[in-house]
């Protein structure tokens, strides 16, 4: 095949997902990333062998990532050839999410340091090894990307997501009401045609 998509799932998704975007990319492999990894770190290891194993001799490579998938994609593909990359309610700013979700879990970076790790009351494990790491790893990203983020999301603010669109010379595209978890058929029917306009 000459041309692949990679799909890389957010937190709780699946492989299986990559099935929505066969329709989109007529012609292409479209892959989803069955990969293990809860970290930077591990995505490091883990991602550029499943990256290889799919893309082996083809000529071109896209990359469709949500949430969290977006920043392990990279954090471990950003020296593989990617011709473009579609993030849909990326992590763009981990550092910023951590001391976010510290402020809501009233935690202290003198605590977090001493605890080593925090279990929150809405469900995330906030780690100091985690912080560490993403401050000493800044992301550099030259992938051409086009980026979808919902009006309401609650976990990315506005202002992130807009500055880093603005850094990497991305595009960027807000869906009014739209949520960071697209899931109803309104959101995926927006998910689609913003897609199709790239493709």
């Amino acid at each position: 095949m000459d041309r692949v998509v990679i799909y890389i799932h957010g937190k709780g998704g699946s492989a299986g997902e990559a099935e929505h975007y066969k329709p989109i990319f007529k012609g292409c492999d479209v892959v989803g990333l069955d990969y293990t990894a809860q970290s930077p770190w591990e995505a490091k290891k883990e991602f550029p062998l499943l990256f290889d194993s799919a893309c082996q001799g083809c000529k071109s490579v896209e990359v469709v990532a949500n949430s969290i998938g977006a920043f392990f994609a990279m954090s471990a593909l950003a020296d593989r050839k990617l011709e473009k990359a579609y993030f849909i309610s990326p992590v763009v700013d981990m550092e910023k999410l951590i001391a976010d979700m510290m402020t809501w879990a009233n935690v202290t970076e003198e605590e977090l340091c001493r605890r080593k790790e925090i279990r929150t009351d809405f469900g995330e494990v906030l780690s100091w090894e985690y912080l560490c790491y993403v401050r000493e790893h800044p992301l550099v990203w030259t992938v051409p990307t086009h980026i979808l983020y919902g009006e309401k999301d609650s976990l990315i603010s506005c202002e992130t997501v807009s500055a880093f669109a603005d850094r990497i010379h991305g595009t960027l595209t807000v869906m009014k009401n739209g949520e960071h978890w697209f899931h109803t058929e309104e959101q995926m029917r927006f998910l689609d045609h913003w897609m199709k306009q790239f493709v």
